[in-house]
């Protein structure tokens, strides 16, 4: 009997190494400080992986430009050809998008190719130094968001200019803004 408990013990061990195998496609071996190899891999493969500023920054504004528009991941995934789960990996960075489907995307969202590059990062320009990139940036989280989409949409069908101007003076006072 205690043969036949060792041998089914042995068996569940060695079934949960394969299913392991199978699940990571490797063993689990640990390296001299504890850490599963498979661990380091995967952090290794997620630094590589990290999406590239200009990257980002494009797909950013195909997000911006496609929600200008009213129109639906599943909508633009469909005019390209593509699943929305890929124009999603686009309008995060995470996928990059190659010149003729740039050229596609431009086509559908009614813009030239250079409005996806407006306000990228530049490569060349020293660390820390935002310049103007930070209000473009900040214009892109606006026209990103579907309440600031709401807010521009009815701010724009407000015909009188000056309770324009008094909405905006409302809003920089309440946001403690002093107008500068």
């Amino acid at each position: 009997m205690a043969a036949s408990n060792k041998c089914l013990a042995q068996n569940n061990k060695s079934r949960h190494v394969s299913d392991a195998t199978k699940k990571h496609g490797a063993i689990r071996a640990k390296n001299k400080k504890g850490l599963s190899n498979v661990v380091i891999s995967m952090a290794i493969t997620a630094a590589k992986k990290a999406p590239n500023p200009t990257d980002r920054h494009v797909g950013s504004r195909v997000r911006m430009r496609r929600k200008m528009l009213a129109m639906s991941q599943t909508q633009l995934a469909d005019a390209l050809g593509i699943t929305y789960q890929q124009v999603q990996k686009n309008e995060r960075g995470t996928n990059r998008i190659g010149a003729s489907r740039l050229q596609q995307i431009s086509h559908i969202l009614q813009v030239p190719v250079a409005f996806f590059f407006e306000g990228a990062p530049n490569a060349s320009a020293p660390h820390g130094s935002h310049g103007s990139a930070l209000s473009i940036a900040q214009i892109d989280n606006l026209v990103s968001d579907s309440n600031g989409l709401r807010l521009i949409g009815a701010f724009m069908r407000i015909e009188n200019a000056d309770l324009r101007r008094r909405i905006v003076l409302l809003v920089q006072e309440i946001a403690g803004d002093d107008g500068d």
